[in-house]
């Protein structure tokens, strides 16, 4: 790893850690004003009150959608910790526009924009000894695939011998392990078997639970999904 990629991290973490320190003040008792800040797509900005229940704007962006014939379940974004909502960030990569960089120790997936900002959504990542780095394309794309894991998996989970490529896969659905969307990262002309992809599992956003895979909300992935350019180059940094 280079000076210049652990330069990056250092300022990704302390970004991470400031970001955790002003919401534990918001927490706080006293004159310390609640709340935090979100930017929009269209970059408004709003002072969001957790305390005080719903938000319209969190509301449409992580309600209930009705997409390729399923219905995906409303997330209670008031239990996720809000720096991992969806939002509009400062490029702080060092990436070019139309770079996917996750940066699995700060839990974040960025989509670099023109024009010095990106796109920042939380993620889960794979458990130690799972995690995979380095750089590789999205060379495939799918709404709704199915889910078909591969013979190391089926090895140590024999329970899923059902679901091998054999047995036709997992169809798609709203309990499919990939969600509502797979982004599917080749590296040399070789699947990885490394994925960016949806989960319904909201609560894993944020934590180190999957196996090797990068795991999105389903409408963040929706959103990524529907953002990304074909061919994006993709940096995957520990």
């Amino acid at each position: 790893m280079t000076d210049t990629m652990i330069s990056r991290r250092n300022l990704l973490s302390l970004m991470a850690v400031g970001t955790a320190s002003t919401l534990a003040g918001c927490a706080s008792s006293g004159p310390v004003t609640r709340g935090y800040t979100i930017t929009y797509r269209d970059n408004a900005t709003q002072i969001v009150d957790p305390s005080l229940g719903g938000n319209s704007e969190l509301d449409v962006m992580y309600g209930q959608i009705a997409d390729g014939g399923f219905v995906i379940p409303a997330v209670p974004y008031q239990k996720i910790p809000p720096r991992f909502y969806r939002q509009r960030v400062s490029n702080t990569t060092g990436e070019p526009a139309g770079t996917v960089v996750v940066d699995t120790q700060s839990r974040f997936l960025y989509l670099t924009e023109p024009g010095g900002t990106a796109m920042r959504y939380g993620v889960g990542i794979g458990r130690d000894g799972f995690a995979w780095q380095g750089e590789g394309v999205i060379q495939w794309r799918q709404r709704w695939p199915k889910w078909t894991p591969p013979d190391e998996m089926i090895a140590r989970q024999p329970e899923l011998v059902s679901y091998s490529a054999k047995n036709g896969g997992m169809p798609p659905g709203l309990k499919n392990p990939l969600g509502a969307r797979a982004l599917y990262i080749f590296r040399n002309g070789q699947d990885t078997l490394y994925r960016l992809h949806g989960s319904p599992e909201w609560n894993s956003i944020g934590r180190a639970v999957s196996s090797g895979c990068v795991r999105l909300m389903n409408q963040d992935i929706i959103d990524l999904y529907d953002r990304v350019p074909e061919k994006a180059r993709v940096v995957v940094w520990q």
